[in-house]
């Protein structure tokens, strides 16, 4: 039997399924779901050939899948070589696993005075960590606390599956805020 693009993203999306509703919340989750993505990254039958093309002005994202009931969603994000995202945090939980080529990710943690709800005064970021991800590496974040920023800094593109827990087609995105603070190490 020939494995087609659509039945592999079919047993993917199938095996997210149930780590999603097999689990419970908060790190149960985040593994089994890092867990059912693994043995997909790297299969160069999962994605399409416009699906591996990125964009000359900003990383490209390739929506796949939204279970029905908007439980996960399943994005492509292909970088170029120099793309990366602004530094941010989420709305849920994510797991992010790198296809082809290589991720750079630096993380952050809040520092500085807090005034009422959202609003910042005196704030910095304080990096806390700093990663390179090849293929076949799997990592989740879990807000709050998940400030990253996310860059190829590789010569070639880069393609990295992404499964975070809402809807991106009704939110539009899974970034809950961007941050432009003072950063030090």
């Amino acid at each position: 039997m020939t494995i087609t693009l659509e039945t592999l993203l079919t047993a993917l999306t199938t095996d997210l399924d149930a780590a999603v509703r097999g689990t419970v919340p908060g790190m149960p989750r985040i593994d089994a779901v890092g867990h059912a993505l693994v043995p997909y990254l790297g299969d160069p039958r999962l994605l399409r050939p416009d699906q591996r093309v990125g964009d000359p002005d900003r990383y490209r994202a390739n929506l796949l899948h939204v279970a029905d009931d908007g439980a996960f969603s399943l994005v492509a994000l292909v970088w170029l070589p120099g793309q990366a995202t602004p530094i941010h945090d989420h709305l849920s939980w994510c797991v992010v696993g790198v296809h082809t080529g290589e991720e750079h990710e630096t993380t952050y943690r809040l520092d500085g005075d807090r005034l009422d709800g959202d609003r910042l005064d005196g704030d910095r970021l304080v990096v806390t960590g700093e990663a390179i991800a090849g293929p076949g590496t799997v990592t989740g974040l879990l807000p709050p606390g998940d400030i990253h920023r996310v860059t190829n800094s590789a010569p070639g593109t880069a393609i990295s599956l992404h499964v975070y827990g809402l809807d991106v087609s009704r939110r539009g995105s899974s970034i809950r805020r961007c941050y432009d603070l003072p950063v030090v190490r």
